[in-house]
């Protein structure tokens, strides 16, 4: 075993604007300063718009547009990574001079390299040798690409084409899930949910050698397309590109930038404090990847808790507040009837409604939220990608289905997981040590509830007592009210002629403080969802303990991953309803209304 004292990422935990790219290879030699000049505006204008939003610029390097907006990406000190579509020296034919070959080879050397699969049905012997089995792989290549990306830059003639993962059908699959030669399932999981993945930037151009069978009319609409300005198509619409980029994606690619900048401001009580998944023993040195994916669950993880703990105050601080007037209330009414509790009132609403406002200003409650959805969706795809849990290339399984049929303005957490994605199968020797290592760490061992215990399960264990005596008490509150209540009544009744004025207002008093306490401590309960949690902690305990009963008698190492893989699905589930509970209970004024 080797210790993970090195487990930090070589950089800053942060979540990219992915830019994908499909470009014709025959391009007009005399457009080339046109198409460099729009490209690099593009991204200069991403750039501008989202300052602390790294951009990504994701492109398999082929001959043309692609060699084209690589050089123009890593000119403006953009990030580069490059998926090939097949083992480099199979690539390597598609470059039939030496010039372009060398060109190939010296961007790839300046990027991020990463070699995609076969795809399903092909070997390696069908996809050496020109056509259905090779234009698979560059089918597979754009959904990839189209996968993984915020944008999808396209220098494209416009024209619709037939040609198996050519320009215009990855266009087509980026903008409704649909791409020739792979089933419904494969290209697109989730095909009614709401779609804010489907942005594309169109540079037009022109083509130099004309396709077979095409019209003069269509040559005549590619030579007239290349004229036209840049425009962003949607499934639904185009814009001028030179509009305002579409009102959603901008306010997604802007929560994706206040992460971080969050992530900046807390810096370095992020590196002193978060908690890392890779802490301890490890069976062999955590790879980059690994590391990243961790760093960036350790910042979302931190931010997460410290949102948490400001909305947890918020919420005590309104409840006490509440508190405070609705005794307020009861001394001005049933005892003394002085203009000071009435000042006392309003200066307690007013703090409270002050607490409010700084806590929407701030969206506390939004972040500590969207931050716990996010790391939540990283330690899945950590152990996920250390596992070697095998998802298909072009699959959006573990970010698209991650709450996409509940809330659409919870989108940037999925494009903070697609750009993740892009790492996961960078090559790493995983192996049986290493997945028992995620089973242990992950999973845990069964009845494993003690302090010293590790594993969600033993977590959901935990967590349920903790609520449930969380929730008892606030019962035995409500009881203890109620007997305080018909014990007042009672005595007023049998003994009230008997006490003197000062007793009287002290039972009184009680008799209305002890259910105004109660019904806060209700509300409070109310907000942090305690009732709902006690079930979704017990289920997730019993899944957690399911699961690991199904590892204990798994037959070999498939099966593990398999299971797993449906594990990590799950946990994705159950975490978009715990978001969405909270989500319905925002911090506001109510409990100040007693």
């Amino acid at each position: 075993m080797h210790d993970s004292d090195d487990s930090g990422a070589s950089g800053p935990a942060q979540v990219f604007l992915s830019v994908g790219l499909t470009a014709h290879r025959d391009l007009v030699p005399a457009e080339e300063p046109r198409l460099r000049a729009q490209v690099r505006s593009f991204l200069q204008r991403l750039q501008g718009e989202f300052p602390d939003l790294p951009l990504r610029v994701i492109s398999a390097l082929a001959i043309g547009g692609d060699q084209l907006v690589a050089e123009e990406t890593l000119a403006l000190g953009i990030e580069l990574m490059v998926p090939l579509p097949m083992p480099q020296a199979e690539y390597e034919a598609d470059f039939h001079d030496a010039e372009s070959l060398a060109r190939f080879r010296g961007l790839l050397a300046r990027a991020r390299v990463r070699t995609l699969p076969l795809a399903p049905g092909n070997d390696i012997e069908a996809v050496r040798g020109r056509g259905e089995a090779r234009n698979r792989q560059y089918a597979q290549l754009g959904m990839f690409v189209s996968s993984h990306c915020q944008v999808l830059l396209a220098l494209w003639d416009g024209q619709p084409s037939e040609a198996t993962g050519g320009t215009a059908q990855v266009i087509e699959y980026h903008l409704r899930n649909s791409m020739r030669g792979f089933n419904a399932e494969d290209a697109a999981p989730n095909l009614l949910a709401d779609d804010e993945s489907d942005l594309v930037y169109h540079v037009p151009c022109t083509r130099r050698i004309a396709r077979a069978g095409e019209t003069a009319a269509g040559s005549a609409a590619s030579a007239r397309a290349a004229g036209e300005a840049p425009r962003w198509l949607t499934a639904d619409s185009g814009h001028p590109g030179d509009a305002p980029m579409p009102a959603h994606y901008r306010h997604v690619f802007a929560q994706m930038q206040d992460f971080n900048r969050d992530v900046q401001r807390y810096a370095a009580q992020i590196a002193r404090d978060a908690v890392s998944l890779l802490d301890g023993a490890t069976p062999a040195p955590a790879a980059a990847t690994a590391r990243e994916l961790d760093a960036l669950f350790a910042a979302s993880d931190w931010l997460a808790v410290h949102f948490r703990r400001r909305v947890r105050i918020s919420l005590l601080c309104t409840h006490a507040l509440a508190a405070a007037m609705g005794l307020a209330f009861i001394l001005y009414s049933d005892v003394q009837a002085n203009r000071i509790y009435v000042a006392i009132f309003l200066l307690v609403f007013v703090l409270g409604l002050a607490i409010r406002w700084v806590g929407e200003r701030r969206e506390w409650q939004r972040k500590y939220l969207d931050y716990r959805g996010l790391a939540e969706g990283m330690r899945v795809q950590f152990y996920w990608w250390l596992a070697g849990i095998d998802i298909p290339p072009g699959s959006s399984l573990g970010y698209d289905s991650f709450l996409q049929k509940q809330d659409v303005d919870l989108s940037w957490i999925r494009h903070a997981m697609r750009t993740t994605g892009l790492l996961r199968h960078e090559a790493f020797n995983t192996d049986a040590n290493w997945l028992q290592w995620v089973i242990a760490r992950w999973v845990g061992a069964r009845g494993s509830a003690g302090a010293d215990a590790t594993g969600q399960l033993a977590y959901y264990q935990q967590g349920s007592l903790h609520r449930e005596r969380a929730y008892r008490l606030t019962t035995r509150l409500g009881d203890v009210a109620l007997a305080v209540g018909l014990v007042g009544a009672l005595a007023l009744l049998v003994g009230g002629e008997r006490m003197g004025p000062a007793l009287q207002s002290k039972l009184v008093l009680a008799m209305g403080l002890m259910p105004l306490l109660a019904g806060i401590r209700e509300a409070y309960s109310y907000k942090k969802a305690d009732k709902e949690l006690i079930k979704q902690f017990r289920f997730m305990s019993r899944l957690f303990d399911g699961c690991r009963a199904r590892l204990d008698r798994a037959r070999d190492d498939a099966q593990l991953r398999q299971l797993l893989r449906a594990l990590g699905c799950a946990c994705l589930e159950e975490h978009a309803e715990w978001i969405l509970l909270h989500r319905e209970r925002p911090l506001e004024a109510n409990a100040l209304s007693g």
